[in-house]
């Protein structure tokens, strides 16, 4: 079993599936918009830690700078997505996406 820096790559297999496993339960079951993002960005992380345990187990640092611009460009459609947010709550006053399912604000 190969090991990275003392922990094993099965570790990080683990912990990157149970984050992206939260992730996807709490895109399903929330309805807040906000804590659904949250999720989203559980689930982008879980992915770019799985990322960076096989780059440094392969040796090869492209897997960590191709995280990188994942982590700008998430940072960016963060702040889009929430400006959007708030534009729906100053209209509808709910971030509840039950309410806003119907689109008549």
């Amino acid at each position: 079993m190969q090991t990275l820096s003392g922990i094993p790559l099965n570790y990080y297999i683990y912990l990157s599936t149970a984050l992206f496993c939260i992730g996807v339960l709490g895109v399903m079951v929330r309805r807040n918009a906000i804590i659904m993002f949250m999720c989203i960005e559980l689930m982008l992380n879980a992915v770019n830690l799985l990322m960076v345990a096989f780059s440094r187990y392969l040796g090869d640092s492209s897997g960590q700078v191709f995280v990188f611009f994942i982590m700008a460009v998430a940072a960016a459609e963060v702040a889009v997505g929430l400006a959007i947010l708030i534009m729906i709550y100053r209209n509808a006053k709910t971030s509840d996406t039950e309410v806003l399912n119907e689109l008549k604000l």
